[in-house]
């Protein structure tokens, strides 16, 4: 089904709306300043691959929200919001700062998201998809809660990264081992031009491997996963290389609500990224916009300085080292279809206006009670630029623990470059990979 967008609507974009759709102009009291083009420009004396530093370090704290004030600002917060205040009253807060609005990427992405609007269509057979969209956001202006959705999925993330990182679950008495990893990430959708990569990997929106390097245990083990676009007849691969057999195994399709590895349960493998894989479990509906305080520029939680054990506390993240700001984001319900199997019952998902980010989540189990609460703490990287998130957490109100992604504080931030070798991508390549 093509995109209902008529070339009047589409030329907009770039003028009353940004490349990418979003509302140009700030809000009527200016809380929400206009965007500008975001961060344009690198800070002095910043090098490519150094980490990132703070270019709001000035900023101050404009108040706080807590469990004795939230009803104050309840129009501006989530549910889920609400409800960590209320599970963690005397722990938990929102550190509100002036809103910036950073978002900003290459001039080819723009571009190619503008070619979108008019060109794009979504597949709502099967398990879904997207046709004749290229680089980044297919559907600038949405006109559904699925075409919302494959915005956050295919949001421009770049090409080809390296990153080392960490994850964990943080068990109830707040301890904690952090597994370590080097991370390869192609996005062949997200190319520039056709090369061999586009050409091996048509319908692949993204391929991950990655190698463990700590703790001791685990060292040596990798995995390979490519995520494919449109899954109906091309679904999502897997495979894994145990360092105690020696060997690559393929894995079963392991997608949906399936235990993420690595999050003692905590979290889904569709809760990757707050949101990944097709969307055909759901019915979608997007609740237009709204103005809620989310993280936004975490440039304090990306610190090289800052260990694991600053971060994490027994219950949640170290809230003096997060920053939320006032931004429009879109709101998106997705419904369990009656004849669909998934943990959830119901999810709310909140985009930022200006990349498609989801930056907020929220999870009901089957008896329809908040369950889950999860939030993607993003950043900048003002050298290509493109907004990502430097660290993901994931609440279970039920359990009272938490699991973490991103840790990549001490090890460099993710370096970016134009191409991938598509041979890099395959299983043959992943018992090599982790030597």
């Amino acid at each position: 089904m093509r995109a209902e967008v008529t070339r009047e609507e589409a030329a907009q974009l770039g003028n009353l709306l940004t490349p990418f759709g979003a509302e140009r102009a700030g809000n009527a009291d200016g809380t929400i300043p206009a965007w500008t083009g975001g961060i344009t420009a690198v800070p002095a004396g910043y090098r490519p691959g150094d980490r990132h530093p703070d270019p709001f370090a000035d900023d101050q704290v404009l108040f706080e929200i807590t469990a004795a004030n939230a009803l104050e600002y309840a129009e501006n917060l989530s549910a889920g919001q609400l409800a960590m205040l209320a599970a963690y009253p005397d722990s938990w807060k929102l550190k509100v700062y002036p809103t910036r609005r950073s978002a900003s990427y290459p001039q080819w992405v723009y571009q190619a998201v503008m070619d979108n609007a008019t060109s794009a269509e979504v597949v709502l057979e099967g398990k879904g998809g997207v046709l004749k969209a290229r680089v980044g956001p297919p559907f600038p202006i949405p006109k559904s809660g699925v075409e919302a959705i494959w915005n956050h999925n295919l949001r421009w993330v770049g090409v080809h990264l390296t990153l080392s990182e960490g994850e964990t679950a943080v068990t109830k008495a707040g301890d904690y081992t952090v597994i370590q990893s080097s991370v390869e990430l192609g996005v062949p959708y997200g190319s520039r031009e056709e090369t061999a990569f586009t050409r091996r990997h048509p319908n692949v929106m993204f391929a991950i491997k990655e190698k463990i390097f700590a703790p001791a245990l685990l060292s040596g083990d990798g995995s390979l996963v490519i995520e494919t676009i449109d899954q109906t007849n091309d679904p999502r691969k897997a495979w894994s290389y145990s360092r105690a057999l020696r060997r690559v195994l393929r894995n079963p399709y392991v997608a949906y609500d399936f235990p993420s590895a690595g999050s003692d349960g905590l979290r889904t493998v569709d809760d990757s990224f707050l949101f990944v894989g097709p969307p055909d479990r759901f019915d979608w509906t997007l609740h237009g916009k709204r103005e809620v305080f989310v993280p936004y520029n975490a440039y304090r939680l990306h610190s090289g300085d800052l260990t694991p054990r600053d971060i994490l506390q027994r219950r949640h993240i170290d809230p003096e080292l997060a920053r939320y700001e006032l931004h429009r984001v879109w709101m998106l319900e997705a419904v369990k279809k009656p004849d669909a199997d998934h943990l959830y019952s119901r999810r709310i998902f909140y985009l930022d206006e200006d990349s498609w980010q989801i930056v907020l989540a929220e999870s009901y189990d089957r008896e329809g009670n908040l369950w889950r609460v999860n939030e993607s703490h993003t950043v900048n990287h003002y050298e290509v630029p493109v907004p990502l998130s430097t660290l993901r957490a994931w609440h279970d109100l039920a359990a009272r623990r938490y699991t973490v992604g991103g840790l990549d504080n001490q090890r460099g931030p993710p370096r970016f470059h134009e191409s991938a070798d598509p041979r890099e991508f395959n299983p043959n390549a992943l018992q090599y990979y982790v030597r």
